[in-house]
């Protein structure tokens, strides 16, 4: 318990020294130095790449079984798990958890991607970041689009995961929670609680109402929360 208080201190003195709107500003940058010639760009919902490799994880992926899955929203960085966020969640549930009990699953603009295949293309080869968007069309596009495939996922993984959590922010934990009503699949728990965003909202001034979720309360309530769900599952140990 207190190495992960002792990281979750750590991450408040990163957030201290890089700011909030400086690492978003870092992620944009390094998203744009990816070497590759022709990033792909606009809405990546529309596109027939990812509709192509969404169809390729539903149909023929095989997806190994673990007890749980966490959901995450996509980063502006490429590979999503070289973002400063990812990494800062990655720890905590790597502290929590072993390996062998959980899988990450990378959801939003991209659709939703077996964290293993984040560098399959075009999931490495794109930039896009809804939440600079201010087109309603745009955005109930992506809610629909996103609630399906997030829906056939679920549908798809039914039997392979014991447990679903989700860690995300608005429209995407909007999609997240409507794809699970679609498929019947119920996330176990979702996070950050209501009440915590509504305290960020309340008491903090964002950039984005609702904030980040690597804002340190966030992350400090989700290590909490991965804990009490671990323990209520498997007990102190790991």
């Amino acid at each position: 318990m207190e190495a992960i208080y002792s990281f979750i201190t750590g991450a408040i003195r990163y957030r201290i020294t890089m700011g909030g709107q400086e690492e978003q500003d870092r992620e944009e940058q390094d998203a744009s130095k990816t070497g590759k010639d022709a990033l792909l760009t606009g809405p990546p919902f529309y596109l027939n790449e990812f509709e192509t490799s969404y169809r390729y994880i539903i149909d023929e992926y095989e997806v190994t079984p673990r007890d749980i899955a966490i959901f995450m929203p996509c980063a502006v960085k490429k590979p999503y798990s070289t973002s400063p966020s990812h990494q800062l969640i990655r720890s905590i549930i790597s502290q929590v958890l072993d390996p062998i009990q959980y899988h990450i699953v990378v959801f939003g603009t991209c659709g939703i991607v077996p964290t293993e295949l984040e560098e399959m293309y075009p999931y490495a080869h794109y930039q896009y970041m809804l939440g600079k968007c201010k087109d309603e069309k745009v955005l109930d596009d992506f809610l629909r689009i996103e609630t399906g495939r997030v829906a056939g996922y679920l549908d798809k993984t039914r039997k392979v995961y014991k447990y679903r959590i989700g860690y995300c922010l608005g429209i995407f934990r909007e999609a997240l929670v409507r794809g699970s009503r679609e498929a019947g699949v119920p996330i176990d728990r979702i996070l950050p609680t209501r009440d915590m965003i509504n305290k960020i909202i309340e008491e903090e001034d964002c950039v984005f109402q609702e904030g980040s979720l690597s804002m340190n309360e966030y992350l400090g309530e989700f290590c909490d929360e991965l804990i009490r769900f671990r323990n209520s599952r498997y007990g102190a140990g790991r």
